[in-house]
């Protein structure tokens, strides 16, 4: 399950935010994307899952496992987003929280079964029944990025996922992101400002990106 992006730019009704971009993430890779704010690395995430503004125009081709994702409305992309911020319910528990990542097949109390064993294969089983309230930030990280991964999305996209947790437990959750992407094995785009967030042997694509191949330009770096 590939992730392509072929010559894409985005316009912002008055100019291109940037070059003509193309790159490709395999299965499992995760590609780190670095700039200044404002140089477009978010809106290329929304490029990406189909939530890009009417504000902007977009041109080039995205391509998931050879399908094109442009006339794909976003539910139809089955991209995942996982942002700094949890996200998760205040009104439903843990488990609840969990489960709304399941598909609509698996009902009544299996519901409950299945997110209960993904709490447990995380470490998290006794919290099922906590409010999201009432447990750390490093536990709803974790159970965000797990109801991200059961709705069995084709690709990943990561928002500054770690900047908002401290640095012993932005380490430790940086590192079950990746190993459950790579264990998953679909392709993941990432946006940071930190160096520390690319993966050990990961690529990292640094602004000004450029108009040739990705494979071909020297600011794409293996850390």
């Amino acid at each position: 399950m590939t992730l392509s992006v072929e010559n894409l730019t985005i316009n912002n009704r008055e100019q291109a935010m940037f070059p003509p971009l193309t790159f490709q993430v395999a299965p499992g890779e995760i590609l780190t994307l670095m700039g200044p704010s404002g140089c477009g690395k978010s809106t290329l995430l929304s490029a990406v899952a189909g939530h890009l503004s009417p504000y902007f125009q977009l041109s080039g081709n995205i391509e998931l496992h050879g399908e094109n994702m442009l006339p794909l409305a976003p539910d139809q992309r089955r991209i995942g987003i996982l942002f700094q911020d949890d996200l998760l319910f205040p009104h439903l528990n843990v488990w609840e929280n969990l489960a709304f990542g399941l598909p609509k097949t698996i009902k009544g109390t299996a519901r409950k079964a299945k997110a209960q064993a993904i709490l447990d294969q995380i470490g998290l089983g006794a919290l099922a029944n906590q409010m999201p309230d009432e447990i750390s930030g490093g536990q709803r990280a974790r159970i965000s990025l797990m109801r991200t991964l059961l709705s069995k999305p084709r690709a990943v996209l990561l928002d500054e996922p770690f900047s908002k947790l401290d640095k012993a437990l932005r380490a430790e959750f940086r590192q079950f992101v990746f190993e459950q992407i790579r264990q998953q094995a679909i392709p993941a785009l990432m946006v940071t400002h930190d160096d520390d967030d690319i993966p050990p042997g990961g690529e990292v694509l640094r602004w000004p990106w450029h108009t040739e191949s990705v494979g071909q330009d020297p600011r794409r770096e293996s850390s």
